[in-house]
């Protein structure tokens, strides 16, 4: 087995998704925990133990308590190296996280067990149906009192329209909680409610060991064994081969904010987790294994250091491996460029890396080189796909507050953009600038970033506009008619490409009916 293979059989790339407030950030610090990444839950490795998540680390989520920026952090456990992505879960920033699961080869779902699925899990789920993602799920908050474990399951299977196939299994739940037993294993696991420690295994052969009525009283024990029974009996024997196809999703119960059940779901998953696997380019199938280095840009972040004013560009690799100062190609310009100073990251600690193999996630420091989906390879004209950008719903008109910091605003504007946080057009009738988002809470999150990190003051201007969407046509009379007819509601992105926008729905179905020869977009990949 050549180093390569070996490398890369050792890798564990995934994504958390949830909903907000399901326990997501909560599981990842745990996660980091058992790597040994971090010692104490909720602390960095520094002088003062911080009392944020780890992975939180823009101002604005301190404040907010919400992961707005999609982090990443690798760690060692065992023989295997993980990397986790650790993405928003509100849903303005659901365009960040559909592209965070382009880069992931498996995910992991955090639902809470009061609430059971919500809309934004579901919309991630197709997401990953569509790409044939493997799934598990991780009920959390057990300590709480929730739904019957059941009733979750079938819920699960009617929202997520996936199979599911519980590997361990609740004993009670809310006030009256003992702890798992763990199907996967065959082992009894005793809740003690500790957000530090982690907790007491009971190693039994089978439940009807005597061991079992003893740890947590005749009455669970009986129903225990009632409910596994029911278990066996509804959901086929677990096959792991279905999982990797994306058909099963396996369930654990825990409760990460008390370090429980955490383990077991880390354990499993490294066994059953995919390694790093081909992926479709444009021109041909890459796969990992392969030697020459390939990989593409799914994600970029303006300071990730406030003392310096640089964007970072998360570049996933796809094949080979990747060397500090070799000569890749840069796909989109042609050009080719070596990186002096890699980083691959834990949180906001970033160590510079010599290479980086398949299912890695590097950061390459970026002078605005990079835009989202640009593709890096030996030489190779490879172009990977499926990094969508989606239409707009929201749109304001950006203004600067203070012309003494035109330069500030218009840059802080350029680097929060290359983001992806929102999109930038520009409207052609008066110039003035026009932002648009998924959601309301990004317009706060780019006038806070572009106060406190660039010292640039802008305000908002009402702007009612149903979509944004992109234009093209291959008759060039019809489109010059069409931008004549419509100059007030023209405008272009940041790549020049004709936006036309639209005021309302009937405006926009008139002119699709009205203008037959112009194809209309409403994603900007085309």
């Amino acid at each position: 087995m050549s180093n390569l293979t070996s490398e890369i059989s050792k890798r564990r790339t995934f994504a958390i998704i949830s909903h907000p407030d399901a326990g997501k950030t909560t599981l990842t610090e745990k996660l980091l925990l058992f790597g040994g990444a971090i010692h104490v839950a909720g602390a960095v490795k520094s002088n003062k133990i911080r009392k944020t998540a780890t992975s939180d680390w823009m101002e604005i989520e301190k404040q907010r308590g919400i992961s707005v920026a999609t982090s990443v952090m690798g760690f060692n456990y065992g023989d295997y190296k993980i990397n986790i992505l650790d993405t928003p879960g509100h849903q303005d920033f659901a365009e960040d996280t559909y592209r965070t699961l382009t880069a992931v080869d498996s995910v992991i779902i955090v639902v809470d067990v009061a609430k059971g699925v919500e809309q934004q899990t579901r919309k991630l789920m197709e997401v990953c149906r569509m790409r044939n993602t493997p799934v598990i799920i991780f009920v959390n908050k057990l300590d709480r009192e929730g739904r019957d474990p059941f009733d979750i399951l079938d819920e699960l299977e009617s929202e997520l329209k996936i199979n599911v196939r519980p590997l361990s299994w609740p004993i009670n739940i809310g006030a009256k909680f003992k702890g798992v037993y763990n199907i996967y294993e065959h082992g009894l696991d005793l809740f003690q409610p500790d957000k530090q420690k982690v907790t007491e295994r009971v190693e039994i052969k089978d439940l009807n060991d005597p061991l079992v009525n003893e740890t947590i009283g005749e009455t669970d024990a009986n129903k225990l064994r009632e409910d596994l029974e029911l278990v066996e009996g509804v959901y086929p024997e677990f096959d792991v081969n279905t999982y990797l196809d994306g058909k099963v999703a396996p369930v654990f119960f825990g409760s990460a904010l008390n370090t429980f059940g955490v383990k077991e779901l880390l354990d499993c998953f490294v066994r059953i987790a995919p390694s790093p696997r081909p992926i479709q380019a444009e021109e041909r199938v890459v796969n990992p294994e392969e030697e020459a280095f390939s990989g593409f840009v799914f994600k970029i972040h303006a300071n990730m250091d406030p003392n310096h004013r640089s964007c970072i560009a998360f570049v996933k690799v796809c094949s080979g491996v990747f060397r500090r100062n070799a000569n890749y190609k840069h796909m989109r310009s042609g050009k080719l460029m070596k990186f002096s100073a890699p980083t691959a990251f834990m949180a906001q600690k970033k160590d510079v890396v010599d290479e980086a193999y398949p299912g890695d996630i590097i950061g390459i420091p970026d002078t605005g080189n990079f835009k989202i989906g640009d593709t890096l390879t030996e030489g190779e004209d490879l172009h990977y796909k499926g990094l969508p950008s989606f239409s707009p719903e929201m749109f304001k008109y950006i203004e600067n507050s203070d012309p003494m910091k035109t330069k500030q605003l218009n840059k802080g504007v350029e680097q929060l953009m290359d983001e992806g946080v929102a999109q930038l057009f520009v409207n052609q009738f008066n110039g003035r600038k026009i932002i648009g988002t998924v959601g309301q809470l990004q317009f706060e999150v780019i006038q806070y970033r572009l106060l406190h990190e660039y010292g640039a003051q802008c305000r908002w201007e009402p702007l009612r506009l149903y979509k944004a969407c992109w234009i093209e046509s291959d008759d060039e009379a019809a489109l010059k008619a069409f931008k004549a007819r419509k100059h007030q509601f023209m405008a272009v992105d940041r790549d020049g490409r004709d936006v036309f926008l639209a005021d309302s729905g009937y405006v926009l179905q008139m002119a699709q009916s009205d203008f037959p020869k112009i194809k209309f977009h409403f994603t900007s990949e085309f």
